[in-house]
Order: structure tokens, then sequence, then C-alpha cells
């Protein structure tokens, strides 16, 4: 899988409006919406945030991961969003978080969204991708960085 095959400039937001993670959620799942992605945005919205109470989507290394399986979606899709400032997001090494994945995936296409998963933790791992991205100011930056890195990753 390549981030590329779900992932567009117009789906990255630089930065995001939002201070904490509710809302950051709720922004990237409108920006979805809005990029005409989503079938029903509360249903999406409420199925990211039943999820993310269960247990936090904040990864480590700065990533968080909101992610869903819903049926307010027709294929996988995603939306990336930097915060202003890297925020809390109960993230499992305490961290706050610089960057957002939002992944949600109809609930019959558990393969792809898996692999998206496990893609997005794998290049976050990456000291030299992080501290890039890290350094992002606009969308096309964000953008250009995860592109550069999908190209020379291993696809799942």
């Amino acid at each position: 899988m390549r981030l590329a095959d779900i992932l567009t400039l117009d789906l990255v937001k630089v930065p995001l409006a939002a201070v904490d993670k509710i809302a950051a959620i709720t922004e990237l799942v409108d920006l979805l919406f809005n990029n005409r992605l989503v079938k029903d945005r509360d249903m999406v919205l409420a199925s990211v945030l039943e999820r993310e109470a269960t247990r936090t989507t904040g990864v480590g290394h700065g990533l968080a991961i909101p992610h869903s399986k819903c049926g307010g979606v027709n294929r996988l899709v995603m939306a990336v969003g930097k915060p202003a400032q890297p925020m809390d997001f109960q993230a499992i090494d305490g961290q706050p978080v610089f960057i957002i994945c939002l992944l949600v995936s109809p609930p019959d296409q558990t393969a792809a969204h898996i692999q998206a998963l496990a893609k997005l933790s794998r290049l976050m791992i990456n000291d030299t991708f992080r501290a890039k991205l890290k350094a992002t100011q606009n969308p096309a930056e964000v953008f250009g960085t995860i592109m550069d890195q999908d190209k020379t990753s291993v696809p799942t």
C-alpha cells in the first residue's frame, strides 16, 4: 500500500485550528466531509471518538492516528493535520503529538485499514523523516515530506 493512494494535498491541513484532541479529530473529519469523502459526517465522527475513548491513538514519536471502521465512508480515507503547537493526545509515550493522521474505512476493508496503520507507524519510527515532518510549516511541505518518504519505503 502507498499512502499516495489515499492522501492528496487537499486532505492536509496546517495548522489545525484545534487545540485539543477532540477538536482536532472533528476538524479532520470535517476536512474529509468537505472533500466529499464521507457519506455521513456525524456517523464517522461518533465512530472515531468512540474508538478514541477505548484507548488513545497517540502512538508515540509525536504521532496520533485516530481511526475507525464504519459505514460512513465507501473506501479507506485519510486526512492529515498538524496543530499550531504540539498537543496532548494522551500518547502512550506521554509526549505531545505534532502530526495527526486520521484514517477511516468501511467495516469490510480491514486489510487496507491495518496496512495504512502499519505504514504510518513504520514511517514515524524513522528519526530523519520525523525531524523533516516536524519542521514542515504548510500543507504542501507536510504532503511532500510524506510522499517523498512513501516513495522510498517498502510497500505493504
